[in-house]
């Protein structure tokens, strides 16, 4: 992966049990440096693009396809914030089965509610009165239209259509149906969903891009300075 080609490494003392003396040292990539990088790309946002995952994509085939290179796949990675490849970017679809089964240990489980989210109700006014897709429990409830404006009833949207609720002095999840369950499975799903967008580089800024995400990661001189792309270093500290 190209990512680890732009960070600078380290000569760190060597944790190797058949090592020679304290005094040696291995070069391993310093992907501390991260935390620079990302503070870089936050300060850039303008220079990004929306972009949603396809089932199957990876970030060298999304390089190739917005730069013409997959050598560019770290740039994909970086630019999204990810920091953990295999947690933070989306499983294609035929994984979601077996990973939610192995995570709850059998179907039963998996098929046991999460949480509720809510639907959106308003009056006959059209004033909201509970907004959509709020994550509540089994016990939430909101006060009915007898409490709050007399007669003026309450309508309850979903995409199943609209229905009129009956004029009380509360409703409640599990006796109005205000809000729909969602499973461990379903939940799983929406997440590995929401992982499915992304910022991407617009492609005219990809070598100034490049180009800054050196400079960023080059080492300052220092005690430990051996050169831009590699200093020494004892167990501690190593962003500096």
């Amino acid at each position: 992966m190209g990512y680890f080609r732009e960070l600078p490494s380290l000569f760190y003392p060597s944790p190797l049990p058949h090592k020679n003396s304290t005094g040696d040292y291995i070069q391993i990539s310093n992907i501390f440096r991260r935390t620079k990088l990302l503070d870089y790309v936050k300060e850039n946002v303008t220079v990004f693009n929306k972009y949603i995952i396809e089932d199957g994509e990876r970030p060298d085939t999304i390089a190739d396809a917005l730069y013409n290179s997959s050598k560019f796949d770290y740039v994909v990675i970086i630019v999204a914030g990810i920091t953990n490849i295999n947690h933070e970017w989306p499983m294609q679809d035929f994984q979601m089965y077996n990973f939610a089964l192995s995570k709850y240990g059998s179907e039963i489980e998996m098929n046991k509610i999460h949480h509720y989210e809510t639907f959106e109700i308003s009056d006959s006014n059209n004033r909201q009165i509970l907004p959509p897709n709020l994550i509540v429990d089994d016990t939430f409830k909101i006060d009915g239209s007898s409490v709050r404006f007399g007669g003026n009833r309450f309508i309850l949207k979903s995409e199943g259509g609209n229905r009129q609720l009956d004029d009380k002095f509360e409703y409640t999840v599990l006796t109005d149906n205000i809000a729909r369950p969602v499973t461990n499975y379903e939940f799983e799903i929406n997440e590995n969903e929401k992982r499915r967008e992304i910022d991407v580089l617009k492609g005219g800024f990809l070598q100034t891009f490049v180009t800054d995400l050196r400079e960023v990661t080059r080492y300052s001189r220092s005690s430990s300075f051996i050169n831009d792309k590699l200093a020494r270093t004892e167990i501690g500290d190593l962003t500096s």
